[in-house]
């Protein structure tokens, strides 16, 4: 039978309104905000595919969850039903709520982590190599070389490299690499899954060796769509049942619930080892709040136990999810417009280095790019390139990565089609006149994490 046309598994009861600047509007707006995106007011921006974090539009069953909160300090019961929910869908036993996933990561960098240690990981992120470092280790990528190439179209460019690992543990005993922080749906990849033939090969290889596998499953759910997809055995499995499969090859999670889970703050650490629990909890008191409360209100923990069982209510909603994603992707494809292949979970990926060969990646060329398509069209997205990776702590020097990207994320249930056609036709038109756009220069650069407050000006 012919393919038909999909639509969105949900109707729209309530919509906020938008509005478009006009072109000199957005002139002066980018150049007050340092050409940085992040420092735009959200007033001035039509299109916001900046972050798909926190982003999302909640259902009525989470609104009406907000009301139903239970505010006590010690003992909410809508912390307990945080738990079952946690238990149910991901199968940890041990929960620590945290205000949203850096303050999981800060706790599970604390608790595992000595000055000198080592951490693996498949591609590093901004905040949890952060974490890491803080503490003292070292992260060290150990994702399969296919990741580093956008045009690649290899179908888990997540996966771990087990040759990368194996030598890492030769070099350095199993002591010193207190965990492999594994991501799922890698973010800096341009979203792209881990299969579970390969999560499953490094369990087993870390048990044996005493390795922790520490999982960041904010988008696991992502993860699990591109396993019944593309991984043979799982087409008739459904994606709660490869969920919680994924999170069984694991001693552990970190989670940002604004993403997955569809609520707007919020995360947890998920563990299974009671006795790493208390240490964590320890941590979680000092630094963010009560046991039963972690950073969130009641409230905050009614609409995210609700947000964790209807992700995997039916396969409905993520299929809706990954498929506006395709959407966009596809139509910028067929342009001819450099992306990162195959197209990921939850956002679109230009790869900048290809579209601005002109502009070196130390004047910036991915930061010029979304700074340029604000302008154009007052869509906003974020730079995931060389300022994202920041600099070297001991030499000061650049990291250079592979992969120079523009990220355009995209909220759940947000956004309809017709947003994404307009965003698509941005793309294209700066495409077809990319000469025009120059390189940046930092006026200020933070030590830490400089792509959130970073500021530049055209060079010349």
């Amino acid at each position: 039978m012919e393919r038909r046309s999909w639509a969105e598994p949900y109707k729209i009861k309530m919509v906020e309104p938008i509005k478009m600047l006009s072109r000199e509007e957005r002139e002066r707006a980018i150049v007050e905000a340092g050409y940085n995106t992040f420092l735009l007011r959200s007033d001035d921006v039509y299109i916001d595919l900046l972050t798909d974090s926190g982003t999302s539009a909640m259902s009525d069953y989470q609104w009406a969850g907000l009301m139903l909160g239970d505010e006590a300090y010690a003992g909410s019961r809508s912390f307990y039903h945080l738990v079952d929910a946690v238990k149910d869908v991901y199968g940890y036993p041990e929960l620590v709520p945290t205000h949203q996933g850096r303050g999981a990561e800060h706790i599970l960098s604390q608790i595992l982590i000595k000055p000198g240690d080592i951490v693996p990981g498949n591609m590093y992120f901004t905040t949890t190599r952060f974490h890491q470092e803080y503490a003292g280790g070292t992260f060290v990528d150990v994702i399969v070389d296919e990741a580093h190439e956008p045009a690649s179209r290899f179908p888990f460019k997540g996966n771990v490299d087990m040759a990368k690992l194996r030598a890492l543990v030769d070099e350095y005993g199993s002591e010193r690499i207190p965990y492999i922080s594994v991501e799922t749906n890698v973010n800096m990849a341009g979203g792209q899954p881990i299969s579970m033939a390969n999560l499953r090969e490094v369990y087993e290889y870390c048990h044996a060796n005493d390795i922790y596998v520490m999982l960041d499953a904010t988008r696991a759910l992502e993860n699990a769509y591109f396993i019944q997809r593309r991984e043979p055995g799982y087409e008739d499995k459904t994606i709660r049942e490869i969920l919680f499969e994924i999170c069984s090859y694991s001693d552990g999670a970190t989670v940002s619930s604004k993403k997955d889970n569809l609520v707007n703050i919020g995360g947890f650490l998920a563990l299974r080892d009671p006795e790493l629990a208390k240490r964590a909890r320890a941590l979680l008191v000092a630094f963010e709040g009560l046991h039963t409360y972690g950073g969130m209100s009641g409230r905050d923990m009614e609409a995210l136990a609700r947000g964790i069982r209807e992700m995997v209510a039916t396969d409905d909603h993520v299929a809706a999810r990954v498929g506006q994603v395709e959407y966009l992707g596809n139509l910028i494809d067929k342009a001819g417009v450099p992306i990162v292949q195959p197209i990921g979970g939850h956002g679109i990926f230009l790869d900048a280095k290809s579209i601005l060969p002109h502009i070196p990646q130390d004047e910036f060329p991915a930061q010029a790019l979304t700074a340029a398509l604000y302008v154009d069209s007052g869509v906003r997205g974020m730079e995931r390139g060389i300022v994202s990776a920041g600099r070297d702590p001991e030499t000061g020097e650049h990291h250079y990565p592979k992969l120079e990207l523009v990220r355009l994320a995209i909220p759940r249930r947000v956004y309809t089609q017709a947003h994404m056609d307009v965003v698509a036709e941005s793309v294209v038109h700066l495409y077809e006149h990319k000469d025009e756009i120059g390189g940046l220069e930092f006026t200020y650069e933070p030590e830490e994490l400089r792509f959130f407050q970073a500021r530049f000006k055209p060079i010349g």
